[in-house]
């Protein structure tokens, strides 16, 4: 729980930098609201949202920890914390996997096999559902960008 209190604390200071950053972007008469800046503002809204549940859930579970750990008598170990370093580590693991497949799959190839990647990471079935998630995802993803926001996406030398 302290790691997600960081980690939260962390991303907010992320959101801070990426949203002053984001000011910086000149603006002009043809600007809308998912203009070159209005996109990034929301992003850095979003991700200040998300890193703010994150520092919430983790107050909030450290005050039931310590309440059931009172409650109980009881000592907090070192064994949560071991976790997270490996699960911190396995994820980091992922995106530099993803990073070098990148420019090798192309984005929607490599973005699926990395949203296969976590799911069978974080204990998911290995049946059909992992594949048809993640190439849907995939899809989705691609569709976002490419077809609604208008972002192209790096292309491989697959596809």
């Amino acid at each position: 729980m302290k790691a997600d209190l960081i980690s939260g604390l962390v991303l907010l200071a992320l959101a801070a930098a990426y949203f002053a950053a984001a000011e910086t972007i000149p603006s002009s008469m043809l600007d809308d609201e998912f203009g070159p800046r209005g996109l990034p503002v929301y992003l850095a809204a979003l991700l200040a949202f998300l890193a703010f549940v994150l520092v919430v859930r983790a107050l909030v579970g450290l005050r039931v920890r310590r309440a059931d750990a009172l409650a109980n008598d009881e000592e907090e170990t070192g064994d949560d914390y071991t976790a997270s370093i490996r699960r911190a580590f396995g994820f980091l693991l992922i995106g530099a996997a993803y990073l070098v497949l990148l420019p090798i799959l192309g984005y929607p190839l490599a973005i699926s096999v990395t949203i296969a990647a976590i799911a069978l990471f974080e204990g998911a079935a290995r049946d059909w559902r992992v594949p048809a998630v993640a190439i849907g995802g995939g899809l989705g993803f691609w569709l976002l960008f490419n077809g609604l926001l208008g972002v192209a996406q790096p292309m491989g030398v697959l596809f």
